[in-house]
């Protein structure tokens, strides 16, 4: 009757040990009414509470009747319910699916607390066809190692106890206790490429192999461990490959492994600097257009959120770069604070010491400025921002964002550098102001403060 289903989850439950509350994912669709009654039914499942999330992506007229339903289903089970609404915006270059997908597994993430779970209720031909769209993709072993067991998810951790378990026996145990559950009308369509191949593909697959969901899911646990090994092969390249600043990769160790070790090395480091991974186009020529380019360079390749450069020996990986900005005056900070002034969108904000006598100007921020001078220290002769930039080891693809401070036509410090010394008041050289809330903090290229 109940087709393992009870018991399956509770191998996997026993199995991760002591954790805090148990949610459920649900969506109100076949698979995951099992799975919440199946929970809610045997509460020795799990020792905390027991609750359910269900996202409403509001992509369709009739979801609010669904969250509706959720609620009832919930009410009679005794199960706390949380409805999350999403508001979708297109994001360019990228499906609505991909989308939606993206912000429904944010917001399963914002209700976690360290030790939570969160259940989802995938099953085994959920993995079928994730890994047959891998393949048609072309996807390496991390792609057909389709959806894992568990991952972590904000502050908790992500389960699939059902992968094992095949759709038919999920819809046969709601039948026989005699749930209710939600047909989202959007399956039916073969627009979407899963959609196409659950509901044309798929079942003549099934006719010539009855096996096949299970057979594809077994190897797609092999896959995973496949991709086990070379992440941990590609984690101890990355130790001997680190660059010179946080996050960042030394490009002669990298030119010195083989072809296919520098392309695991590479992924895994993107994968954990949390970008999109390039394809093998923008992957081929991150290794001969940029890690071979002459050191005083700029080679650039980039892809959806993520551009790789370089810089002296060491290859970064960043954020799209902003429009650059422009000119900006700001006043200081009501007097008797340490003055903090707050740069374009995006560029965090300045904070130093007030040591002025109150007889300076309204320091003025200004960006991309090349021509100008700075004397570092009284026994240091007149340098150019292009020389101090080099000395610091500021990249080029980087000043023009770096803050430059002006009292009056004065330049009085360059943030993250040098103060400049002024020889036309006592002989005052300026303090570094602190820069903080930039992208670029982490890597460690800026000072924080005067030394």
């Amino acid at each position: 009757m109940t087709g393992g289903v009870p018991e399956r989850l509770a191998e996997v439950l026993r199995r991760l040990g002591p954790f805090g509350d148990c949610w459920v994912a649900f969506s109100g669709g076949t698979d995951s009414t099992a799975l919440l009654h199946a929970a809610a039914t045997r509460p020795d499942h799990a020792p905390g509470t027991l609750r359910a999330i269900h996202i409403d992506h509001g992509l369709h007229p009739d979801s609010p009747l669904w969250a509706e339903h959720c609620r009832r289903i919930c009410h009679t089970l005794g199960v706390p319910l949380v409805v999350r609404c999403l508001n979708l915006e297109p994001i360019p270059g990228e499906s609505l699916e991909a989308t939606a997908r993206e912000a429904r597994y944010r917001a399963l993430a914002e209700v976690l607390r360290p030790g939570d779970l969160m259940l989802t209720a995938h099953n085994q031909d959920d993995q079928a066809e994730t890994l047959l769209l891998a393949l048609l993709r072309g996807s390496g072993v991390h792609g057909l190692a389709a959806m894992p067991r568990e991952a972590g998810l904000g502050r908790g951790r992500l389960v699939r106890p059902l992968l094992d378990v095949p759709r038919a026996t999920l819809e046969k145990y709601v039948r026989a206790f005699g749930l209710s559950w939600i047909e989202d009308p959007s399956n039916a369509s073969d627009r979407m490429d899963r959609n196409y191949l659950r509901n044309g593909v798929v079942p003549l697959l099934r006719a010539r192999w009855p096996g096949f969901s299970a057979t594809l899911s077994r190897s797609a646990a092999h896959c995973a461990e496949a991709a086990q090994l070379v992440d941990g092969l590609a984690s101890e390249l990355m130790d001997v490959c680190a660059g010179a600043h946080p996050g960042t990769l030394g490009i002669r160790a990298l030119m010195a492994l083989e072809r296919s070790r520098c392309k695991v090395v590479l992924r895994l480091w993107l994968r954990r600097r949390g970008f999109a991974l390039p394809d093998r186009r923008h992957l081929a020529r991150i290794l001969d257009e940029v890690l071979p380019a002459r050191a005083d360079a700029d080679p650039l390749v980039a892809w959806f959120g993520c551009e790789v450069r370089r810089y002296r020996d060491d290859l970064f990986a960043l954020d799209p770069l902003p429009p650059s900005p422009g000119a900006l005056t700001i006043g200081r900070a009501p007097s008797g604070t340490p003055p903090v002034l707050e740069l374009p969108p995006g560029l965090g904000w300045l904070q130093w010491e007030d040591t002025s006598d109150g007889s300076e100007l309204a320091p003025t921020v200004r960006f991309g400025l090349t021509e100008q001078t700075c004397r570092p220290r009284p026994t240091s002769r007149q340098r150019t921002l292009k020389n101090l930039f080099q000395e610091a080891g500021i990249p080029r693809w980087l000043r023009p964002y770096v803050p430059l401070v002006f009292s009056g036509d004065i330049l009085i410090a360059v943030a993250g550098v040098c103060g400049c010394h002024d020889a036309s008041r006592d002989q005052t050289t300026h303090e570094v102001p602190q820069w903080h809330g930039h992208p670029w903090e982490s890597l460690g290229l800026f000072r924080d403060q005067a030394q």
